[in-house]
């Protein structure tokens, strides 16, 4: 293990003592609403846990927060760094496996996204059941041993999906399911590029989350991922593409995402 994964470990449990994650959440453009329904929390900067990237994207605080939900304890992420920040895949690898070494078993990731299908437009919030990392690198470059070739087979929990649909089912909200497609950014994807997308079975695309999953089913843990989709993608539409478009959205769809993690934490014990 790491020292910077072991020292941020040890400055969580001074931070948040007797918290005991078992979910570790990392939360996506505009979406930080949900960390303010953490009971009793404990916030922890990024600047204090070694390790944990510089946040350099708006709507990302960099704040870790620790305390419940729904009775399921939590370490919730509000913000990530991303791959085009920085040009390494791994960047999110100490916050990931300091997430895994404090006790959760479970990652689950949250994203913006932008839609190749019309029938899932912006406000949209969807389910992914598997991705295709186009932009190529991998967060476990230069791991060693066996376990470095991870099975992605079922990268995102057959168990959690269902949990997750179960809850869209009870509290009446359309829960999309497709395909996220990783192209590396910060420059949005061409019409061209949406094409293929569409061609090669891709539901929605986007700058984020893939590595994390990578990295979270090599610490063995659970996932669980959601986007909202703030857009159509490139040549799907009129509108100029921006990230204030993918803020504004994000929050609107906030409360729907909001919605089902709490229902889905609340029953966690059952997924």
């Amino acid at each position: 293990m790491s020292t910077d994964i072991e020292q941020s470990a040890t400055v969580i449990a001074d931070r948040a003592p007797g918290v005991k994650p078992t979910v570790g959440l990392i939360l996506g453009s505009g979406l930080g609403s949900l960390a303010q329904v953490v009971e009793d929390p404990a916030v922890i900067s990024y600047a204090d846990l070694p390790g944990f990237p510089k946040v350099g994207v708006a709507g990302h605080a960099g704040q870790l927060t620790l305390g419940e939900i729904s009775g399921t304890a939590v370490a919730v992420m509000l913000g990530r760094a991303h791959y085009y920040e920085t040009g390494a895949a791994d960047v999110m690898k100490t916050p990931v496996r300091t997430l895994r070494e404090i006790g959760c078993e479970t990652l689950v990731v949250t994203n913006a996204a932008g839609s190749t299908d019309e029938a899932t437009g912006p406000g949209s919030v969807m389910l992914i059941t598997d991705h295709i990392a186009f932009a190529g690198p991998s967060p476990l470059f230069g791991e060693v041993g066996n376990n470095r070739f991870v099975d992605l087979s079922q990268a995102y929990d057959p168990d959690h999906q269902s949990a997750l649909r179960a809850a869209a089912h009870r509290l009446g909200i359309s829960l999309a399911e497709g395909v996220y497609m990783w192209f590396c950014g910060p420059h949005f994807e061409t019409p061209a590029e949406i094409r293929m997308a569409q061609a090669i079975g891709a539901s929605a695309v986007g700058m984020s989350t893939v590595p994390e999953v990578i990295l979270a089913r090599h610490a063995g843990m659970r996932v669980a991922a959601l986007s909202i989709i703030t857009n159509l993608a490139a040549g799907m539409s009129a509108l100029e593409l921006s990230h204030q478009q993918t803020m504004t959205v994000a929050a609107k769809a906030a409360g729907d995402v909001q919605a089902l993690l709490t229902d889905f934490l609340g029953n966690y014990s059952n997924s």
